[in-house]
C-alpha cells in the first residue's frame, strides 16, 4: 500500500469541528454504498466460534430466507502463535468449515480473489490492521470482530484509511443486538438516565485489558447510554473490574467485569419510566442479520465514531489504572492515541 499521503490526511483532518477529536471527517457519507442482494463471504481466522456460527447459519441447507444468496465460500484459517486459545482451535475449526462446503487458502490474497465480502474473525486484534487494510486495498466491504483492534491507534488508523479509499466496515459485539438492548436504545423506558452493564472481563496478556472480554458489557453499556462519556474512573480485584463513566449531560454508566463465578451478559438501564433488566443474550443472529444488511446496501449500521469512543473509554480504564484510580478524560486519552494512528498511517507501505 502507498503511503497515505500528507495532503490527504491534512484534507480530511482540516473538516471543521473536530469536538474532542473524534473524528468527525469519518463519517458515514465518506464510505461508498453498494447495494447486493447476493455475494461470496470469505473469513479470516477459524480461532473463534463466532467463525463457526455465521458459515453454519449461511451455508446450511436450511438457511434463513433473508440469508439467501450470500454464503462462505473460502477461509484463510489464520492464528496466534502467542495466544494458546487461538493455534488450539485452528485444526478442528478447519475440519469444521470444509465439512460445509468451505475452501481453505492459504493466504488473504488468495481469499480475496474468490469473494466479495470479507469477515475478519482473527481472535487476536492485533493484526486486524494489516489484514484490514488488505482487504481495504482490494475494495471488499467487511465487518471486524471484536476486538476492532489491538490498540486505540490502529483503530483510528483503520478507520481513517478506509474513510480514505472510501471502502466501509464496520466492528460490533454481538451484545450491542442483544433484543432488550435495543428496546432501551429505542426508547421503551424513555429517556435513559443511566446503566449498569456486565460481561465477563478474561484478560490477555498481548491487549488492553478490556479489548479481550469486557468489550461485551462495555458495547452494552454504549448500545443504551449513547455517545458522550468524558470521564472514567476503575478498580480492580483480582477477580473483578468495576468501570464508572460521566457523560457529558451528567449522566452516569458503570461496567462490572467478573472473572468468576458463572459468564453471564446482562445490565440494569434505568429510565424515566423505571429501570428494566437487560438479558438475556441469546447468540449471534441478530448481530448477522446486521452483516448482512451491510453488504446488500454498503451502509454502516454504528457509527464509526461511536466504535471509536468505545475503544477510549476502554483505553481511559487502562489509564485509570494505571494512575490507581484515577479520573481520566477520554478527550485526552484520544488525543494521544490520534498521534499515534498519524505516525502509523504515514509509516504504512
Amino acid at each position: 500500500m502507498k503511503p497515505y499521503s500528507r495532503r490527504q490526511f491534512m484534507l480530511h483532518t482540516s473538516v471543521a469541528g473536530l469536538g474532542w477529536g473524534l473524528s468527525s471527517f469519518i463519517q458515514p457519507s465518506l464510505f461508498k454504498t453498494a447495494v447486493a442482494s447476493s455475494g461470496r463471504i470469505g473469513i479470516i481466522g477459524l480461532d473463534t466460534s463466532h467463525s463457526i456460527a455465521f458459515t453454519k447459519a449461511l451455508n446450511s441447507a436450511d438457511s434463513p430466507e433473508k440469508y439467501k444468496g450470500f454464503r462462505v465460500v473460502a477461509a484463510y484459517p489464520n492464528g496466534s502463535a502467542d495466544i494458546e486459545s487461538s493455534t488450539k482451535r485452528i485444526p478442528g475449526y478447519t475440519d469444521e468449515v470444509k465439512k460445509m462446503g468451505v475452501e481453505i487458502v492459504d493466504s488473504i490474497a488468495t481469499l480475496l480473489t474468490k469473494v466479495d465480502f470479507v469477515l475478519l474473525e482473527t481472535n487476536d486484534g492485533r493484526p486486524h490492521l494489516q489484514q484490514g487494510i488488505e482487504v481495504i486495498k482490494a475494495g471488499k466491504p467487511l465487518f471486524i470482530d471484536k476486538p476492532v483492534a489491538g490498540t486505540l491507534a490502529d483503530a483510528i488508523a483503520l478507520y481513517e484509511i478506509s474513510a480514505s479509499l472510501h471502502v466501509p466496515f464496520f466492528s460490533s459485539s454481538s451484545l450491542r443486538y442483544m433484543e432488550s438492548a435495543q428496546e432501551a436504545a429505542s426508547g421503551k423506558m424513555g429517556k435513559i438516565l443511566g446503566a449498569d452493564c456486565f460481561s465477563p472481563a478474561t484478560l490477555e496478556k498481548t491487549h488492553p485489558d478490556l479489548f479481550w472480554y469486557g468489550i461485551h458489557g462495555v458495547e452494552t453499556l454504549y448500545t443504551v447510554m449513547g455517545m458522550g462519556c468524558e470521564k472514567v474512573t476503575r478498580k480492580q480485584t483480582e477477580g473483578t473490574e468495576i468501570v464508572v463513566g460521566v457523560w457529558n449531560d451528567g449522566r452516569v454508566g458503570t461496567f462490572r467485569g467478573t472473572r468468576t463465578g458463572k459468564h453471564e451478559y446482562g445490565g440494569t438501564v434505568y429510565g424515566e419510566k423505571g429501570p428494566m433488566i437487560l438479558g438475556p443474550y441469546k447468540g449471534y443472529d441478530n448481530l448477522l442479520d446486521k452483516i448482512i444488511e451491510f453488504f446488500k446496501t454498503g451502509t454502516m449500521p454504528i457509527d464509526p465514531k461511536e466504535t471509536l469512543e468505545i475503544y477510549t473509554f476502554m483505553e481511559a480504564a487502562d489509564e485509570s489504572k494505571r494512575k490507581g484510580g484515577k479520573e481520566i478524560s477520554l478527550q485526552e486519552i484520544f488525543t494521544l492515541h490520534k498521534k499515534k494512528a498519524t505516525h502509523i498511517i504515514h509509516s504504512i507501505n
